[in-house]
């Protein structure tokens, strides 16, 4: 059995038998940890303790809360120092992606309800355009990729919708760069994710609301889970 910690910076001492416990392999990635109550009576301190001590561990990327579902490991032994650079860089682009599928999942729900042949016309000529872009720099990459959701986007006729997502480009192709940089994106395919987006495209051209969110939500859960996959 563990030894409870001492009554002093309890927080900090019980993160420190928690990471020994995961040193140890105790949990593996991707395994859960037991509730707060359960630790707690483990360590011999209070579930606000134990709570601290989770929130420590998560900021140096050690464990991850999931609403509802608990506390999962993502790795074992804390990252060396260069290894924050990544960790910092794969949380900015996770937050921007976020604000994505709530702006993005919408839009293309509403763009199977209301686009019209000039809509799908401007979305399939983004499409094109996107593939022809495949022998381009990153950010002309990128740039293009962003038109196709900028046509979805105009397509659910909804201004305020509009208005939100364009004040939202320059951040989202900040991280879009940024993303295919960390994860080396196109080095095994120059135009990632194509068939997503024709999908998400010909889903809204068929006026078929379900298929076009759920081929949306997917596309953003897929680049979610990327960049937090650990390394």
């Amino acid at each position: 059995m563990v030894a409870a910690p001492r009554r002093n910076l309890l927080a900090d001492q019980t993160a420190e038998l928690l990471l020994a416990r995961l040193s140890t392999g105790e949990w593996a990635v991707g395994a859960k940890l037991p509730g707060e109550t359960t630790l707690a009576a483990e360590l011999g301190v209070g579930r606000s303790t134990v709570r601290e001590a989770l929130r420590m561990l998560s900021g140096q990327g050690l464990l991850r809360s999931r609403q509802g579902a608990g506390v999962f490991v993502e790795r074992t032994e804390p990252l060396p120092a260069d290894g924050w650079d990544g960790v910092l860089r794969a949380e900015a682009i996770a937050a921007v992606v976020e604000v994505r599928n709530a702006i993005e999942v919408e839009a293309a729900r509403l763009a199977a309800q209301r686009a019209t042949t000039r809509d799908v016309t401007a979305m399939r000529r983004a499409l094109e355009l996107r593939a022809a872009a495949v022998t381009a720099d990153h950010h002309a990459f990128v740039e293009a990729d962003i038109a196709v959701h900028r046509a979805v986007v105009a397509a659910a006729h909804n201004r305020v919708l509009s208005e939100l997502f364009e004040t939202f480009v320059p951040r989202l192709t900040e991280a879009l760069v940024e993303m295919i940089e960390l994860l080396d994106l196109r080095k095994a395919d120059p135009e990632p994710n194509s068939d997503e987006h024709v999908a998400l495209v010909e889903a809204i051209a068929a006026g078929d609301e379900e298929v076009a969110v759920r081929v949306s939500r997917a596309h953003l859960g897929g680049m979610l889970a990327a960049v937090r996959t650990p390394g």
